[in-house]
């Protein structure tokens, strides 16, 4: 499998921040036209944040499932073009009021009122069937948790009834059984995400681009994950974590985080040769081509933080390294490739396995210039096997990052990029991006678009105000589209097939001169030839 990805540049923008005249990103016309707009810059890849169901917060980093997609994604105009969903319905409810802003109190309240009115109206069919029959291994579980998270009232699994909590069989066939029409309507859902999220993915595919996808190393305790394989998690005898995920203070946050993640139990896992782990890759792999998995230090040595305790009380413990990525590489071979996030507190652990792997690592340039020109973010020190970055979702916008840098940080800066204006300095960074020998660059849109800190996309360990910019309608248009262009061009990250096309092209202009001056080699060569016959010919008749 080939680990290295090619050389080449693209967007980081989020299915939830794209233009759409319900409150959110979808899967409809607004991604088709995105798709056109990135050919049209020249890039190949597109990067996008995790596209599973979100709880509590609002994170796509804490789903209630990591096979299952999120119901808000789903296009109301193509299920209205289907005849299932009724126009008014979605144009009469309330979205929220601003365009580059997503209110997700007012999407829970409306969206799936609406998908339940399209539920009504799909009468099944074949590929429905189907579809539910192929993902039989994980979308049973995942209906019945939602439906009885909906009976017990929206609560946590490990708050009702004991029967259904510990997942007594009996009480499997008695929830199933009452709420029957509650969970057809989430494999519906699940039809419907998959059915749009496929057709989107053959057309970004045929534009020439790959898809990058993100998936986070750890699952949310309010899951299906966990509720339906408690044994694959360091659980008590109360099914409640002992120690959860996290991170001890960095330079993302001086408190750390807690993430509070129920933290996998590796030996139990390694037992069955990491049977979920493959099920879980293989099923990435169908969905992604580029698959990137967040915290993959966490793979090599995770940290752990008391249940009821804050992250400076954690520790250090060896993960299943090789022995899990090994696994990987067999269930998506020749599906997808992979790119580790390997950003955070420094290990040998981490680099070793790194290296081992082949994987391409990251860089940040926004970590890059504190004015130690060894700084391993520093464009001069990459290798070709990374993928750089301007900023992460985890990151200030370029121009907010501007305004909270100390003035020996924006002098280094200003040095290294021969810029000085906040707005020549962004175009700068990403241009630093774009001429590194890291094979792959990709940009935040907030970044090409030159949004301050009110595009900033989260705010590690907060709650309220994240994952809710959106691109307007209008934006990244003509201008952004031929800058990203000409530094792909200059940079050789263009798409293969445009340099082939140009190299063709070029064969096809050198034939078309050299049969020109050949053809008008052999009209000179005969003139001469009829000219010698001709004064051959008068001299036969004066003879």
């Amino acid at each position: 499998m080939e680990k290295r990805l090619t050389r080449g540049a693209g967007i980081l923008l989020p299915i939830s921040s794209l233009p759409s005249p319900y409150g959110i990103g979808t899967f409809g016309k607004a991604a088709y036209e995105f798709a056109d707009k990135l050919k049209k810059a020249g890039q190949t890849y597109w990067q996008v944040l995790p596209i599973g169901p979100t709880s509590y917060g609002d994170s796509p980093y804490q789903s209630f499932s990591t096979f299952a997609g999120n119901p808000y994604f789903i296009d109301l105009e193509m299920l209205i073009e289907e005849g299932i969903l009724k126009k008014e319905s979605a144009d009469t409810a309330d979205w929220g009021q601003s365009e580059d802003d997503i209110d997700y109190s007012k999407i829970y309240e409306n969206r799936f009122e609406i998908l339940r009115e399209a539920f009504s109206n799909f009468k099944g069919n074949e590929d429905y069937n189907v579809f539910v029959e192929e993902n039989s291994s994980w979308i049973e579980d995942y209906a019945l948790f939602m439906a009885c998270k909906e009976h017990f009232g929206q609560r946590e699994w490990l708050l009702w009834d004991d029967d259904i909590k510990t997942r007594e069989p009996a009480a499997i066939k008695h929830y199933s059984e009452m709420l029957g029409d509650k969970i057809e309507f989430w494999k519906f859902i699940q039809f419907k995400f998959y059915s749009q999220w496929r057709s989107l993915k053959k057309y970004v595919n045929g534009k020439g681009i790959k898809i990058i996808g993100d998936i986070p190393i750890y699952v949310a305790l309010d899951s299906s994950d966990v509720w339906a394989n408690p044994g694959q998690y360091q659980l008590d005898n109360n099914l409640k974590p002992v120690d959860v995920a996290g991170c001890p203070p960095d330079i993302f946050s001086d408190y750390g985080q807690k993430w509070g993640n129920p933290l996998y139990n590796w030996e139990i896992m390694e037992k069955d040769g990491f049977k979920w782990w493959k099920k879980r890759m293989a099923s990435a792999a169908g969905m992604y081509d580029v698959i990137r998995i967040d915290h993959f230090i966490g793979m090599a040595k995770y940290y752990a933080i008391p249940a009821d305790g804050v992250p400076s009380e954690g520790e250090y413990r060896l993960g299943p390294g090789r022995k899990l990525t090994d696994a990987i590489d067999e269930a998506i071979s020749g599906t997808a490739q992979i790119i580790a996030e390997d950003l955070g507190v420094a290990m040998p652990e981490a680099k070793k396995l790194l290296k081992e792997t082949g994987y391409p690592g990251m860089k940040v340039l926004e970590f890059a210039f504190d004015g130690n020109c060894n700084n391993e973010y520093l464009p001069h020190n990459y290798d070709k096997n990374y993928v750089v970055y301007s900023g992460t979702h985890d990151n200030e916008t370029l121009m907010g990052y501007f305004q909270s840098l100390g003035s020996k940080s924006a002098k280094y800066m200003q040095a290294y990029t021969g810029c000085h204006e906040e707005e020549e300095l962004a175009k700068g960074i990403i241009k630093l991006a774009y001429a590194s020998v890291a094979d792959t660059a990709i940009i935040q849109m907030q970044d090409i678009l030159l949004k301050d800190n009110k595009a900033r996309i989260n705010l590690p360990s907060t709650i309220g105000q994240n994952w809710r910019w959106r691109l307007k309608e209008g934006e990244f248009n003509s201008k952004e589209i031929e800058e990203l262009f000409n530094l792909a061009d200059i940079y050789y990250r263009l798409p293969e097939i445009v340099y082939r096309k140009r190299a063709y092209e070029e064969r096809r202009a050198e034939q078309s001169r050299k049969g020109i001056r050949k053809a008008k080699g052999k009209r000179i060569e005969k003139g001469k030839r009829t000219e010698r016959s001709r004064k051959k010919g008068n001299r036969k008749r004066k003879a």
